[in-house]
């Protein structure tokens, strides 16, 4: 094992966490250290705020200089570190009485509000150079996002598919009894075990290999991977954020070997990106690499970028703006994309769940707007309701007892005086906030399913109410009414 790589001795953990703890270096107490204006210019990568809220001889304001902004602290300043321990441990050096962190300690939180870190890569800011090739960067954004996705255990088996900082296992690790960390990249695998066991962690094992290659004939309750995603026209440049494999096919083939990986009823979920291609739509595209599972899915697009704003995005990451080879990399990767017809690249999730049915069905849809989270507690019911709808005939649906969903409210938009309503709209309050346009019968079969009467007989009565043929409303009603299933406005009572 390399030298740099060596375990990290259960005893050192335990005194480092606790140093972290008693000076409060938290989630709240660091936002609270920095105040608003810091914290905002720091998720900015501006430090200069962060350096002028963290001076003095303070112990949160000194370790997050140390271990967050990468800034060297008098080594005098230091005396609850086990400075020595830690230097040969290889997260920190000393040198003419200065400490320099050589990895970046933050802390996370996670739902049981046990306080967490996560052992990155320190951060490479612009005119810092370019992160090494072996890179492991920090907890973030996505990172945030594949958690709050993440349905809720208990779970017997878990794996984190390229792992990175091991921030995703432990967000598994309240959930599952045992996880499984994987990635490609030894160095990311160290880290993944720091974070760990900084965080009081023990029910994790760590495996190096690509995709699912260190997993080989073995089944989990849930699988989760930020994997690397980025789309670019070279082979990998940086191991937690490029595969060798081109376009978007490393997204696909995780999904494709998903259901060989999953036990019956197992979910598997990622972030992905993928492409949207002239004369192609991505929802084909996208909802192809499901199908072909078997599993029922939920795919949704948060985000779509052109090629220059994500050419943009990614030279930023790799501080690569105003380096020598910026304008030339730049015009190679929009060469790329013009060559194979690429107009945008979406940005979203790809939710699997291992039914073992004939019949599984997949939702492929854009959702941009602001929407309750964490998503996981109630992402089930989303699947459900998509796959209570695609089972459903008409006769069958007929003869269902239904309900509003929780949260639903009607709203009634007309002009001033108006007899009728120029449009009705049931609204979700939570959830995920869909708005649907609906007709009069639908309003009012809103306003009295309950779950106790069947969808056939509320129809009969709502049609004598309105004075329409009652064979008319059960022959037009169930196809709206199955969108609204599938749209989570009613369920399906058991």
């Amino acid at each position: 094992m390399s030298e740099t790589f060596r375990p990290f001795p259960p005893h050192l953990a335990d005194r480092l966490r606790h140093a972290l703890l008693d000076a409060d270096y938290t989630v709240s107490g660091v936002r609270d250290r920095l105040g608003d204006i810091a914290a905002r210019a720091l998720a900015r990568e501006q430090v200069v705020p962060a350096l002028r809220a963290t001076g003095g001889e303070e112990r949160l304001g000194l370790l997050l200089r140390l271990w967050w902004l990468g800034e060297a602290v008098p080594q005098t300043a230091l005396r609850s570190l086990p400075l020595t321990d830690l230097a040969e441990a290889g997260l920190l050096t000393i040198r003419d009485g200065q400490a320099r962190a050589l990895v970046q300690i933050k802390p996370w939180e996670l739902a049981d509000g046990r306080p967490y870190y996560t052992v990155s890569d320190l951060t490479v800011r612009p005119g810092q150079g370019q992160p090494r090739p072996d890179h492991v960067v920090g907890a973030g954004g996505a990172s945030a996002t594949l958690a709050q996705l993440i349905v809720d255990g208990p779970v017997e088996r878990a794996l984190d598919l390229g792992s990175g900082c091991g921030v995703q296992s432990l967000h598994l690790a309240e959930r599952a009894t045992r996880v499984c960390a994987t990635d490609v990249n030894p160095r990311a695998l160290w880290m993944t075990r720091l974070s760990c066991a900084l965080s009081g962690v023990d029910n994790v094992e760590t495996r190096q290999g690509s995709l699912y290659e260190p997993v080989q004939g073995e089944r989990f309750d849930l699988i989760v991977s930020n994997p690397p995603f980025v789309i670019t026209p070279e082979t990998a440049r940086y191991t937690y954020r490029e595969s060798d494999l081109p376009g978007d096919a490393v997204c696909a083939a995780l999904v494709s070997a998903a259901p060989a990986h999953l036990t019956e009823g197992g979910w598997c979920q990622l972030l992905a990106n993928w492409l949207h291609v002239d004369g192609e739509d991505w929802r084909d595209r996208v909802g192809g690499w499901v199908e072909g599972t078997g599993c029922s899915g939920w795919v949704v697009q948060r985000d779509v970028q052109d090629p220059a704003e994500y050419v943009e995005l990614w030279l930023r990451d790799s501080c690569e703006a105003g380096s020598p080879e910026y304008a030339q990399r730049y015009d190679a990767w929009l060469d790329y994309f013009e060559r194979e017809g690429v107009k945008g690249i979406g940005f979203g999730w790809i939710c699997l769940r291992n039914d073992a049915a004939q019949d599984a069905t997949v939702r492929v849809e854009e959702l941009r707007h602001e929407i309750d989270q964490p998503v996981g507690p109630y992402l089930p019911d989303v699947v459900d309701g998509a796959m209570s709808a695609h089972r459903l005939t008409d006769a069958a649906l007929l003869a269902a007892r239904v309900a509003l969903a929780p949260g639903v409210r009607e709203e009634r938009i007309s002009v001033p005086g108006a007899p009728d309503p120029e449009r009705i709209l049931l609204r979700q309050t939570q959830g995920l906030r869909r708005v649907a346009q609906v007709g009069t019968v639908e309003a009012a079969l809103a306003g009295v399913c309950d779950g106790t009467i069947p969808v056939g007989p509320l129809l009969d009565a709502i049609a004598e109410l309105i004075g329409q043929d009652p064979a008319v409303l059960r022959e037009r009603t169930p196809a709206s009414l199955r969108g609204l299933i599938a749209e989570g406005f009613f369920r399906v009572a058991r």
